[in-house]
């Protein structure tokens, strides 16, 4: 077999590599040694061998349960086996990425130069890089990453991203993250084959278990055999690149094959890191001394901690189905491992962080409650604010938290800013370019808001049918003067959002296939188009934008203001089959302004009338589950806890088969959680 050869090969490679002596190379006339790179003394992987119990390494239950840590042979070889009996699209051939042209398509090309340049590097296979130069290296280039330099991080980490497992971790990431920025399925193959490499690399570096030593291990309680540093850092580098390929599998293609390799990705991702998890409970109890022990304890508690909080956010349902296979999902552990990861001295503390701030600033508004954790994000992120006080990630953030915080005109400067500081990875503008478009119609700017829409429309790939849908919906709030001053036909828009529906892992995605059902009411095939109503802020409605505003008294008022005209309207007009559906949703949104202004018993007459119309309701069901969910919101905020769960699982269990049902059980699912927890948490 091929394979098998290469991998003989590589040990081969190996030993040679370690008794090479240091290469030097001629820069200026001047002999300079090839930058970071140590070769390894002969006793070296002795000496640093991790003395673990051998009731912790044994064998048995335990170890056929468990991702086998260590046992690389097994795991490349199912891993192998399943790539290639399942593989249904062909990789287009691919340059060297160690001596080629490394620069993706989408990223503006340019020189540049400093001291972490090393693209002109010229390796050999007598050359290694060591655990310490990989770690110091790979640090320096997430902090060139996180200063925007993002061509100088992806040049330091390139030339050896085939010998260093850190390195190929670090270099895959940025190319699996530009993928999944610009969605172009180019960038997507190169993003796989980047991760491909990248698992090898780590694979080479894992523990490597004899065919008697795989055998004894489920035929005894007999031990594993002792692991050195470097191959625990292994597994954690390794369980990062896997789960990230089993992102890119699911968005790389729609077919079921796809969608199984990605889950089998995950999970064993998953069992690496709780078995990592172990690893570390051990090194802590026996004060075990490591020289890059709090590397691997970040990476850890990077992956628990991520793992854990993403699992428990899903419905109850789905926990239970997961469970029943292996995965748990603890909400409080997660975030205490990842808030722990975030003050730590690791590479991986500004990952932590970031976690934590896309859960406190996102997640949690569009997928929970929107009681959002405002605090503790600030406090997080001051420091590396402070650190990369014009970095991109660490700007934006700072203006979810100003925008969450209600300071609106704060945020819209911050996030022009953040635009403002970098050119090379457009996509980062896009992020703010959906944001300002929501700032906008926060304030009714309807024209700023369509110059923003149109913008995402144009440059972003990531959802197509929504951009256009949006786009159509806001430019619905302008008079027909200013709509014609932009050229744009309104119906002709809605008309084009079905056609731009895409899928990920098999499936629809819920927001475009809303829009896609709203703009029904434009068909062609209809006598006239029916005229949507309130267009715009129905969609802020879905994106759970009115926590946002209820700091803003202003700005909710002027919304109530908006709807109130719009439900006057709909009174004089003829009645017809959308007529129920229209004022329903007129009363859902004049509740939710209503209930921003703390006017609790004129919201609840709004939120009672979409349910006595339940019956009556012939397109927008949804409205009635998502009434109720506002509904025990209001309970709960009036102190009325056991009617606002009541009235959660009348939502949850007796409606089903609706628009947007999943993010409607998501947040019951975050509402339950932190309504239920005991005061003296």
């Amino acid at each position: 077999m091929l394979r098998s050869a290469g991998a003989k090969g590589r040990g081969k490679r190996w030993f040679s590599s370690a008794l090479a002596p240091p290469r030097t190379r001629q820069e200026g006339g001047a002999a300079s040694v090839l930058p970071r790179w140590r070769w390894a003394e002969p006793g070296a992987e002795k000496r640093s061998r991790c003395k673990l119990p051998a009731w912790f390494l044994g064998g048995g239950r335990r170890r056929r349960n468990m991702a086998l840590v260590g046992n690389g042979a097994e795991l490349e070889a199912d891993e192998d086996i399943f790539e290639d009996a399942l593989e249904t699209i062909s990789m287009p051939p691919r340059a060297d990425m160690a001596t080629g042209s490394h620069q993706l398509s989408s990223f503006h090309t340019k020189q540049a130069s400093g001291q972490h340049r090393s693209s002109n590097v010229s390796r050999s296979a007598s050359t290694k890089m060591d655990l310490k130069s990989g770690l110091e290296e790979c640090a320096v280039a997430l902090n060139l990453f996180l200063s925007n330099k993002f061509t100088d991080a992806l040049e330091l980490l390139q030339p050896w991203a085939k010998d260093s497992m850190y390195h190929a971790l670090g270099y895959s990431t940025i190319v699996v993250l530009q993928a999944i920025m610009t969605f172009e399925q180019q960038d997507i193959q190169n993003g796989i084959s980047a991760m491909k490499d990248a698992l090898q690399t780590c694979q080479k570096y894992r523990k490597k278990c004899t065919v008697v030593e795989s055998v004894s291990s489920f035929l005894s309680r007999g031990s594993l055999e002792q692991m050195t540093e470097e191959e625990m850092h292994a597994e954690i580098c390794y369980a990062e690149c896997l789960l990230q390929k089993a992102a890119l599998t699911f968005v790389q293609d729609e077919n079921m094959i796809n969608f199984i390799k990605g889950g089998m990705k995950i999970r064993t991702s998953y069992q690496i890191y709780k078995e990592c998890l172990s690893i570390l409970h051990v090194i802590q109890k026996n004060k075990i001394e490591q020289q890059f022990f709090y590397e691997f304890e970040g990476g850890v508690k990077l992956g628990i901690g991520a793992f854990n909080l993403m699992l428990s956010l899903l419905p109850a349902r789905i926990i239970r189905l997961l469970e029943f296979i292996g995965f748990s999902g603890n909400r409080e552990l997660g975030l205490l491992q990842l808030r722990e990861g975030a003050s730590g001295r690791s590479m991986r503390s500004p990952l932590c962080c970031l976690t934590i701030l896309a859960f406190h600033t996102y997640i949690s508004l569009i997928l929970g409650t929107g009681e959002v954790n405002v605090v503790e994000a600030e406090g997080l992120l001051a420091p590396f604010l402070q650190q990369f006080p014009n970095g991109s990630l660490m700007l934006f953030y700072h203006a979810r938290i100003e925008l969450l915080k209600g300071n609106v005109e704060k945020a819209q400067e911050i996030f022009r800013k953040c635009i403002s500081v970098q050119e090379e990875w457009k996509q980062f503008h896009h992020l703010c370019y959906w944001e300002l478009m929501w700032i906008h119609v926060f304030q009714q700017n309807w024209m700023k808001a369509y110059y923003y829409s149109d913008l995402l429309c144009k440059e972003s790939k990531w959802s197509k049918a929504t951009y256009v849908f949006l786009k159509a919906a806001i430019l619905s709030m302008l008079p027909e003067e200013d709509v014609a001053a932009t050229k744009e036909n309104v119906v002709a828009l809605f008309r084009q959002v079905e056609g731009l529906k895409q899928r990920i892992a098999g499936k629809s995605i819920p927001t475009e296939k809303f829009a896609v059902r709203k703009s029904r009411r434009y068909s062609p095939s209809l006598p006239a188009p029916v005229k949507l109503v309130l267009p715009a802020l129905e969609m802020m409605y879905i994106w759970n934008g009115f926590p946002v505003l209820c700091k803003r008294k202003d700005l909710s008022e002027n919304l109530l203001l908006t709807v109130e005209k719009a439900e006057a309207t709909l009174q004089n007009e003829n009645f017809s089959d959308y007529s129920v559906d229209d004022e329903c949703l007129v009363k859902l949104l004049k509740g939710c302004c209503l209930k921003n202004l703390q006017r609790p018993l004129q919201a609840e007459l709004c939120f009672s009338h979409v349910i006595q119309s339940e019956k009556l309701l012939k397109f927008d069901h949804y409205l009635v589950p998502f009434t109720l969910f506002e509904l025990a919101f209001l309970y709960k905020s009036q102190g009325e806890i056991d009617k606002a769960l009541k009235t959660l699982e009348t939502a949850r269990n007796n409606y089903k088969d609706y628009s947007m049902e999943s993010r409607l059980h998501f947040r019951i699912q975050a509402a339950l959680h932190l309504w239920r927890k005991p005061s003296s948490d």
